[in-house]
């Protein structure tokens, strides 16, 4: 145990932030639904899928440009949250089995997106290139690392960093924390809820597709991009708590860190070790171990 614990390096721990930050992307923005609209939304990692391919496809057109196809990627797939919002899980609002009826809707969704995403793209794995301002290589803590990665885990601080001002000091972030609250008191005082509800499934979304967008040229780009990330970000926000910004932020740096170190433990059962922590959270600490909404 001694060497092992010796052999662990900054270079991998850069690793395990380079895992914990790409899922940060995208288990914060379901963590974000889900404390405001009370949505589990299981299209999450679908979202995060479509984020790398419009990425894909913006880089590898006449545009070529990375950092616009980003944009107009994690942009797409806000627009694509929004009409999914609106059309089928705003009527669901209020009813007895709302609960259980969004999360039908939303796996049906998943089951929609990769069948599309199937007819346009084939089943065979893509890769992006890194833009070029950023593929180079530095040497951290005796290993060897793009300059890309370690501008993806500055992204994700710089995000966290964003969303905790945004939540906490802005007029817009008060409305939204209120909303959380105490939905009908947010009403009555004449705050237009449905519209607030879409404008954070717009922005949980969004968040998803940059998760992706900036994802894609760290791994290849499948149909099955977002069936391991939806389950590592259900982890996350269980472990952090569910609507806990920096419950998302250390919840993902920990599952991070499980994926990059575990196997340097043992060979075998490593995968277990985040599922461990969220069954032994939901025994002893339901609301998670950051419970409450923006905290």
């Amino acid at each position: 145990m001694t060497n092992t614990i010796a052999f662990i390096g900054l270079s991998d721990v850069i690793i395990g932030l380079s895992l914990g930050s790409r899922l940060f992307l995208i288990a914060v923005g379901l963590s974000l639904i889900f404390g405001v609209l009370g949505v589990l939304n299981f299209a999450h990692g679908a979202f995060y899928m479509i984020g790398a391919y419009v990425a894909l496809a913006v880089t590898n057109s006449l545009i070529g440009n990375f950092w616009l196809a980003v944009v107009i990627g994690a942009t797409a797939v806000g627009v694509i949250g929004v009409l999914i919002e609106v059309s089928t899980i705003r009527p669901l609002y209020g009813r007895l089995e709302g609960d259980l009826d969004q999360l039908i809707v939303t796996f049906g969704f998943v089951l929609i997106i990769h069948e599309v995403i199937r007819f346009i793209w084939g089943s065979q794995p893509y890769s992006v290139d890194a833009p070029a301002a950023l593929d180079f290589s530095v040497s951290v803590g005796g290993g060897t690392f793009t300059a890309y990665r370690l501008f993806v885990i500055g992204a994700a601080f710089v995000v966290m960093l964003g969303l905790w001002v945004f939540i906490t000091k802005t007029y817009f972030g008060a409305l939204v924390r209120g909303t959380s609250s105490d939905r009908e008191m947010a009403s009555i005082l004449g705050v237009d809820v449905p519209r607030l509800y879409t404008g954070v499934f717009f922005f949980g979304s969004f968040l998803a597709g940059l998760g992706g967008a900036l994802a894609a040229p760290l791994q290849s780009v499948s149909p099955a991009l977002g069936d391991q990330v939806i389950i590592d970000a259900f982890i996350i926000v269980v472990i952090g708590g569910l609507g806990s910004l920096s419950g998302a932020f250390v919840g993902a740096m920990f599952v991070g860190m499980m994926q990059a170190l575990g196997p340097q433990f043992m060979a075998a059962g490593h995968i277990a070790i985040p599922f461990l922590a969220m069954v032994l959270v939901l025994l002893f600490r339901p609301e998670g171990l950051f419970g409450g909404f923006g905290e």
